[in-house]
Parts: C-alpha cells; sequence; structure tokens
C-alpha cells in the first residue's frame, strides 16, 4: 500500500514551494494567490538505511524503496467552499488521500503577501478547518436523499443512513468528522462518501530558517512538524554526501521530508517489512498489527489468499549474521503462520499455493 497524503492550505504559505522541493519535481510556485490550479502529484521513495543495509547484503539487481504520494491543490480561502477558487474541485483531488497535510505558515517574508494581511497560524487553521467541514456538509446533504431511499428499501442500509445525520449534525456544530467518537462500524459505513475531515491531518509550520529547531505550540492537539520550504529547496539541489554536510551544519538530523514521512507513519499506524535476494530488495508498507497473510497481500493477492506460511527473520538478525545463509545457520530464520504478526523490519520470504 503506497501512502498518499494531500496539501491543503492558504495561498502563499508555501505549499507549492514545499511541494516542489519535498518531491523534487518542477511544479510551479509563484507569489499569487491560486498559482496552483491543477493538482500537482510527486512520488517520493521512503528514506530507510535499512533497505541500504539490505542491498549491501544481497547485492540484488535492483531496489525498490516503499514510496508516498502527495498531491498539492490550489490554495483555500474563506468562503472556498461557495465556489470561490474553484475550492470544491480542488478539494475533490484529494478526497481519496489516506490523510492531510496542512502546509501552516510562520514564516514571515514581507515580500510574500498574505491573504489576510498578517500572519496568523491559528486563524489560518480555523479557516482550513471550516472549509473542510463545509465540504462534508454539502457532500452528506447531496447524499442524504439517496441515502434515505437505500435505509427504506433495505434495512442493512439503515446504519449509513444513521451515521450521516449523526455526522452533519457534528460538522454543524463545528466539529471535524473524525472527532464525533464513531464507532468503526459508523466510519465503515461512511467511507464512500471519503469525508475530508474524517482523515487524519497533519500540520506542518513552514517556518524561517532560524526557526527550525524550536518548538511550537499543538495545533488541534497535534505537534506541527517544523520545515522550512526554503531549506528544503536547497537540499532539493544537493547530492546525498552534501546534503548530509549541510544538515549536520544545520545542527539537524533529518530533512523535513524524512520527519514528515517518520510523522505520517506514526499518525497512520504504518511500518514496513522486507523482501530481499538477488533480484529485488524492496520494502512493503504494511499497517501495524497486520498479521503474516495479510503482508502477503500487499505483494499480492494470491499470495494471500494461498497463504501457507512464512519464513522470516528480524532485521537485527539478518544484519548481524549477514543475510538468510547466516540466519538459517544460527537458527534465527522462522517458519510462521497465519496468526503471525508481522514487526517492524521483519523479512520475509512468503510460501503459497493458488
Amino acid at each position: 500500500m503506497a501512502l498518499s497524503i494531500g496539501i491543503v492550505g492558504l495561498p502563499n504559505v508555501g505549499k507549492s514551494t514545499l511541494f516542489t522541493a519535498l518531491t523534487n519535481k518542477g511544479g510551479l510556485a509563484a507569489n499569487y494567490p491560486f498559482a496552483t490550479i491543477e493538482p500537482n502529484v510527486g512520488v517520493v521513495p521512503v528514506p530507510d538505511s535499512r533497505l541500504d543495509r539490505l542491498a549491501e547484503i544481497d547485492h540484488p539487481a535492483r531496489i525498490v524503496p516503499a514510496t508516498v504520494e502527495f498531491v498539492d491543490i490550489a490554495g483555500l480561502v474563506a468562503g472556498a467552499t461557495q465556489g470561490e477558487a474553484l475550492a470544491n474541485q480542488f478539494l475533490a483531488n484529494i478526497r481519496e488521500t489516506d490523510a492531510i497535510a496542512e502546509v501552516v505558515r510562520f514564516f514571515g517574508d514581507p515580500e510574500v503577501v498574505h491573504v489576510a494581511g498578517k500572519v496568523d497560524p491559528a486563524s489560518d487553521v480555523d479557516t482550513i478547518k471550516t472549509e473542510l467541514i463545509l465540504a462534508d456538509i454539502a457532500t452528506i446533504e447531496k447524499a442524504l436523499p439517496r441515502l434515505e431511499k437505500d435505509a427504506k428499501r433495505d434495512k442493512a442500509n439503515v446504519l449509513k443512513f444513521d451515521t450521516a445525520n449523526k455526522v452533519l449534525a457534528g460538522l454543524n456544530d463545528g466539529h471535524r468528522a473524525r472527532t464525533l467518537d464513531l464507532s468503526d462500524d459508523e466510519v465503515a459505513a461512511l467511507y464512500d462518501l471519503h469525508l475530508l475531515t474524517m482523515k487524519p491531518m497533519l500540520y506542518i509550520a513552514n517556518v524561517d530558517e532560524d526557526a527550525l529547531g524550536g518548538s511550537f505550540e499543538q495545533i488541534d492537539g497535534c505537534d506541527p512538524v517544523p520545515i522550512c520550504a526554503k531549506v528544503e529547496a536547497d537540499l532539493a539541489e544537493l547530492d546525498p554526501a552534501e546534503a548530509k554536510e549541510y544538515l549536520e551544519a544545520m545542527g539537524l538530523e533529518e530533512s523535513g521530508l524524512v520527519r514528515l514521512i517518520h510523522e505520517a507513519y506514526k499518525l497512520l499506524g504504518l511500518q514496513s517489512f522486507f523482501t530481499t535476494g538477488p533480484d529485488e530488495t524492496r520494502a512493503w508498507t504494511i499497517p501495524i498489527g497486520a498479521k503474516a497473510p495479510q503482508a502477503a497481500g500487499t505483494i499480492h493477492t494470491d499470495f494471500e489468499r494461498g497463504f501457507i506460511k512464512a519464513e522470516t527473520a528480524s532485521f537485527a538478525d539478518y544484519d548481524q549474521y549477514g543475510g538468510e545463509a547466516g540466519c538459517r545457520e544460527h537458527g534465527r530464520l522462522r517458519q510462521e503462520g497465519k496468526d503471525y504478526v508481522v514487526a517492524d523490519g521483519d523479512i520475509m520470504h512468503f510460501k503459497f499455493n493458488v
């Protein structure tokens, strides 16, 4: 499963500059509102030193990292969901992403105009929250007549109709759908509406360079990820060795991209397992708590359907004993069945029969 993140924010908060830097893709970055008309989509590899170590051991023909897809849409403004700036069209482009990352302006560059006339992070967050809530209200109100008919025709659809009304009431009170204490069944019932406020939210504090090491107040109960779009743009132009030196000179251990991906994995409860051999060394993304057949299914549905067992070694053992042969020799290669809960960093080889 590839992780997909929609990027939102007001105009001129550095959204497109950040997107271009994170994805190293030549998207448009301009100092005027609504510069982004069509959504920009960029896919980036997930940095993981364990993948590099596995490649050192097995010398594969190719290395395939896990990936994250970023979708950058036009800046939203107050009143956007009433049609201004074609916002409803833009929001449709992120309805099926796994999470939303809101870029919040903290930097103070006077040459970059702020649509509200002043830098006010709390106000900006409230504006975006309101617009996402209004978009979801419109989605539910449009769906309700159909949901009511479905509920009258088949009792199995009553939960969906009742949940839609419950969520609509919460939205009208100013609450995001994700905060309404819904049961798993209720969340599942509304899945195909792809409500924006049902998605997990990340907040990116786009800060001045000298504020990167600082701490910031929580936004909506979450610690924002401080990133300087200008620094990320500089890093994107450097080779890995130069980028490492640049980060060290700034007193940083990792880039904003790495911090953002780590926070996204944590927020969504994701982890990685690996397959490796002479042909390919590859990272796969799965939910924490996934069992072996589920992990096999990320490679191919046949693997899950016909799952027999998984030959498994921890990354630590694979690293220490120099690969599969060493793990086998030292009794560290395990045979795991259908109930095995995959651990982060497991190296797995699946046996199946279809």
